[in-house]
């Protein structure tokens, strides 16, 4: 399953406008609950009811996950150029904010605030979810966000099985029997005990959002005439009756049927993702790559995994049980939260995410610390009052 190295797939503007936006939506949603318990029924107002739905943000990650690994692989025959170097860039992208958030939730948890009625993280946990296997072995979570986590390590698994889907037979047969399998899958849980734990367990309906993805990224690369289509408007259409379906039947049905609900949403997303992709409509893609949703996709990711512990330690120790819940605590708790959160991210992304973006491999990572570290004692050196490099005597490096 090697071919040709590829080119580096170009930039598409508009995504990282989306990401920032989905990992946003993820705190209002942890924000809401602490406003408004009750869930899955929804007592908020009509300018709050929408954040009860946090995991329709986690479905737009896990589509546009797909819709990104799979554009390189589409430009060269749904080959990768090597799935050893796809695997060490993904660990290298993924982990070391992932096991620093890890950490860091842990600290929050023991030291700081834990919320009430959640099974502390023990030495368990920490083995559990260092190696990314809590959909799989119950153990005390030390953040409720990293679920997704896990569940999409394991999709980057079976990537090469889609890509070989795709390239054997077609990238719509690939999501048609990945789809097929996940129904039947979904339709025998009710009757079989072991089909419903993997259905609680695994979540297999973002596999089919994961594959709706890939095949979307196909469309990005496909011809001219097959591009120029009303992605936007394909999009609409298939959201209206999703929509129409949440409306009428309520919070309570919808948190109920995740599942189906989950599969319903993915076309929409697709087609949202090939329209933007597409620099379609002009006016949208321009609001996602506007510098504060660009700067907030960047390290949208260390939002995601960070902002959890941030929010239980608020809410508990801060809000809860001086604001009465409603609006005045959801109010609250947004304007000391977002900020907090956003701001804690951004610090955390600066040492533990960015890096490993811009230096792939220790060597590239530790010339450029190198390098700033020299860049920091030059500075100092020519600081007002401290005299200049050459006064003082010449240090090795």
């Amino acid at each position: 399953m090697t071919a040709p190295a590829a080119a580096r797939t170009p930039r598409i503007v508009g995504l990282d406008g989306i990401r920032g936006l989905a990992a946003l939506f993820v705190v209002m949603n942890h924000i809401f609950l602490r406003a408004w318990p009750g869930y899955p029924a929804d007592h908020a107002p009509l300018l709050a009811s929408e954040f009860i739905y946090g995991r329709f943000a986690v479905i737009v990650f896990i589509v546009l996950s797909g819709f990104s690994l799979g554009l390189a692989p589409a430009r060269a025959g749904w080959r990768f150029d090597s799935i050893g170097a796809f695997a060490r860039r993904r660990a290298w992208r993924i982990l070391p904010p992932y096991w620093a958030a890890l950490g860091f939730s842990l600290v929050m948890t023991w030291y700081v605030v834990a919320q009430p009625g959640w099974a502390v993280p023990n030495g368990k946990s920490v083995v559990v979810y260092g190696l990314l296997a809590q959909d799989a072995v119950s153990a005390g979570s030390p953040n409720r966000a990293f679920w997704s986590i896990a569940i999409e390590a394991q999709l980057y698994i079976f990537l090469p099985l889609l890509l070989l889907a795709a390239r054997r037979v077609s990238a719509a047969a690939m999501v048609a029997m990945v789809t097929a399998i996940v129904i039947a899958v979904g339709l025998l849980a009710p009757h079989v005990a072991l089909m419903n734990d993997a259905l609680v367990q695994f979540t297999p309906d973002l596999a089919v959002l994961f594959a709706i993805g890939v095949l979307a990224s196909g469309i990005v690369t496909a011809s001219e005439r097959t591009r120029s289509r009303p992605w936007a408007w394909f999009s609409l259409a298939a959201a209206l009756p999703v929509v129409a379906l949440i409306v009428a039947r309520g919070s309570a049905w919808t948190n109920g049927n995740l599942f189906w609900v989950d599969l319903a949403w993915g076309p929409a997303i697709a087609c949202l993702l090939v329209a933007v992709a597409t620099s379609r409509p002009h006016p949208v893609v321009r609001v996602l790559e506007s510098r504060p949703l660009r700067s907030l996709g960047s390290f949208s990711y260390s939002l995601y995994l960070t902002h959890a512990p941030i929010v239980i330690a608020v809410s508990y120790g801060l809000v809860i049980g001086w604001v009465a819940p409603g609006t005045t605590r959801f109010f609250v708790l947004s304007a000391i939260l977002l900020p907090l959160t956003v701001g804690f991210a951004r610090l955390f992304a600066a040492v533990f995410e960015l890096p490993f973006q811009r230096h792939r491999g220790w060597a590239p990572l530790r010339d450029a610390a190198s390098g700033r570290v020299q860049e920091l004692r030059r500075r100092l050196r020519l600081r007002p009052g401290r005299g200049y490099a050459g006064d003082l005597p010449a240090k090795s490096s």
